[in-house]
């Protein structure tokens, strides 16, 4: 049986949590996208006509920026997916996003902001499925 991934969970949040990560986060995003985005979990974004998932994530990209930089964060990079190079040979991912936050603690306030929050649902209408992997750059020694 597949299994999505849509919305982070309680215990996936208590974990970034505890991992007490001081400083700058990466947020790696995989992203599959829906044929026709579906804004049935919220009517009040719909568009006049019907949209591709990847035409509302636009919209979601559009909407978040000035609540991402306002927060301290920065989208670093954007970029189409495809299959893997290494790994499973039935898996794609359409698109690619990493975002720096400035820290967990930028990235919470970032997400529960009620203006940000008012426009996730073109992000909900647009994936089918997704992860997210929190990310913290290594200091290279020399």
């Amino acid at each position: 049986m597949l299994e999505y991934f849509l919305e982070p969970t309680q215990a996936s949040g208590a974990a970034i949590v505890k991992r007490n990560i001081p400083g700058e986060i990466v947020m790696l995003n995989l992203l599959r996208f829906r044929e026709v985005a579906d804004y049935s979990s919220n009517p009040e974004l719909t568009p006049e006509t019907p949209i591709s998932g990847k035409q509302a994530f636009q919209k979601y990209i559009d909407h978040a920026l000035p609540f991402l930089e306002k927060y301290g964060g920065e989208l670093l990079l954007l970029g189409d997916g495809g299959s893997y190079f290494i790994g499973p040979g039935n898996e794609h991912w359409d698109m690619v996003m990493l975002v720096r936050q400035s820290s967990v603690q930028s990235f919470f306030s970032f997400a529960s902001n009620s203006g940000y929050v008012a426009g996730l649902g073109h992000r909900t209408a647009a994936i089918i499925d997704s992860r997210l992997l929190p990310v913290v750059e290594h200091k290279l020694t020399t």
